[in-house]
């Protein structure tokens, strides 16, 4: 992917906090946010209509769609990735994910410095990961986990890192702007096969969990 040329359109809906940005480069055209949860209808789709047209833009103007991919709740990540899946088919344009929790370092106005990326797992468990962030970027410094939620605070500070989230005390989403910083990830990244792409769920669906449970045996096993 080169992030010098056309207009990408991003997404995420990792949390239940929807985000779209459309973008020329590393120059930031038009974004909105949405919520993914307690509505009455579904509103990414119309949240990237409105992108687009904010930024004087229309479908046929995407030269290149970028997807969070998690990890973060089941059902918005499959709308966003349906939503990115679809546009990128019917434009003939390459789809490309970076992580959610990339997203929530990268997207929001942080200065320099350490953080740990953190989301609600449920079950009281976080998905976790470290970045440093720098002016021209992240840098990973510590991989993805799965954690108890009472562990955050300590594995921040063994980081030398501010733990960052929707459930810390001043609540932060994953950005889809947040692609800007990341473009060094990204060009010369593959985009993903679209008949066989899902976002990293991070764990099982629920549904999924209890079916296996009742059944004794994965759902995958037929």
């Amino acid at each position: 992917m080169s992030a010098a040329a056309g207009i990408t359109l991003a997404l995420d809906a990792a949390t239940y906090h929807g985000s779209v940005a459309v973008l020329r480069g590393k120059e930031l055209l038009a974004e909105r946010d949405v919520a993914m949860r307690g509505e009455r209808e579904e509103r990414l789709m119309p949240a990237v209509a409105e992108a687009l047209a904010a930024a004087g833009a229309n479908a046929a103007d995407i030269a290149f769609v970028v997807c969070g991919a998690g990890p973060g709740s089941f059902t918005s990540l499959r709308i966003a990735a349906s939503i990115a899946k679809g546009i990128a088919a019917a434009r003939g344009v390459g789809l490309f994910e970076v992580s959610s929790l990339a997203l929530l370092v990268a997207g929001n106005e942080l200065p320099a410095g350490r953080y740990l990326a953190a989301f609600d797992a449920m079950r009281d468990e976080a998905y976790v990961q470290g970045y440093e962030r720098t002016a021209v970027g992240l840098r990973e410094i510590a991989p993805f986990a799965l954690v108890a939620t009472a562990e955050v605070s300590s594995r921040a500070q063994a980081l030398g890192a501010r733990a960052i989230g929707p459930a810390e005390s001043e609540p932060l989403w994953p950005r889809a702007r947040g692609v800007t910083l990341l473009a060094p990830v990204l060009d010369g990244a593959m985009p993903v096969d679209l008949a066989s792409w899902e976002p990293r769920y991070g764990r099982l669906a629920e549904a999924q969990v209890k079916w296996e449970r009742e059944h004794g045996r994965p759902l995958s096993g037929g």
